[in-house]
């Protein structure tokens, strides 16, 4: 595992690196399954320099990962990942983007990386042996009152009125906490979560390289995640919760509207 992790940390702070160098270009924009899911041309670069490196190092492992460079292939092990997590942020130069890789075999999460280059900030987190950045191991935090809680959600790329947009649920949750953020990576709000900046963090219509290195982490952290709803759920991704366990029952209420 150790060596996984090692292979992890190093190859996604090169990818950062990418990343940060390209921050201050103006780049070439495409957009997938709406007008508001953007990719750039760096999302293509930085996810060949992962896809490549994994292949090169453990060709019998499997690949998933966000855009349409790589493919799942029949294996034991199969890493998922998210080349630029906040593709909107990071086209606009907002400094809240991530990289995100996880090492999955049948029962879910081996490892998670997360790695947020604006601010240098790695997270790695392995099965059974805890979660941690480089100052140490994290921790969810102790707030066990929503009133007193900070929340994150995000929404999907389809927003069109009368859709299952998350708006319902939003206008439930905002009167009863005492903030709520919509930062516009899932990754890192769940390394956040873990971290204890972040209460709670909810979101429907998860991909699994958005949610497994970050749900890792939440629960190695001890917090909590459930399933809030399964549509295309793959070890746990799908409609997600993640809190620091103690306002869990609570805010699952509001979102489910008991």
């Amino acid at each position: 595992m150790q060596d996984y992790l090692a292979f992890c940390q190093q190859l996604i702070q090169e990818a950062g690196q990418m990343l940060r160098d390209q921050l201050a270009v103006t780049h070439r924009v495409t957009r997938k399954s709406s007008t508001f899911d953007l990719v750039t041309e760096v999302d293509e670069a930085v996810q060949q320099l992962l896809v490549q490196r994994i292949r090169s190092q453990f060709p019998e492992h499997g690949i998933v990962a966000e855009e349409a460079l790589a493919e799942s292939e029949a294996s034991d092990l199969t890493w998922y990942i998210d080349p630029l997590d906040g593709t909107t942020n990071y086209w606009h130069r907002v400094p809240f983007f991530c990289t995100s890789m996880a090492l999955c075999d049948h029962d879910g999460p081996l490892l998670g990386v997360i790695y947020a280059p604006a601010n240098d900030e790695l997270f790695w987190a392995t099965r059974g042996g805890g979660a941690f950045n480089r100052h140490g191991p994290l921790q969810v935090s102790h707030i066990d009152r929503l009133e007193q809680s900070l929340i994150v959600t995000g929404f999907p790329y389809q927003r069109a009125p009368g859709t299952d947009n998350n708006l319902t649920e939003f206008s439930r949750v905002v009167p009863h906490v005492q903030g709520i953020r919509r930062s516009g990576s899932a990754a890192l709000d769940l390394a956040y979560v873990a971290a204890g900046r972040f209460d709670g963090y909810w979101e429907f219509y998860l991909k699994p390289w958005d949610a497994l290195a970050g749900q890792l982490m939440v629960s190695e952290a001890g917090g909590h995640l459930s399933i809030v709803r399964s549509e295309g759920a793959i070890h746990g991704a799908g409609g997600m919760l993640a809190t620091n366990g103690r306002i869990h029952g609570a805010l699952r209420d509001l979102l489910t509207g008991e």
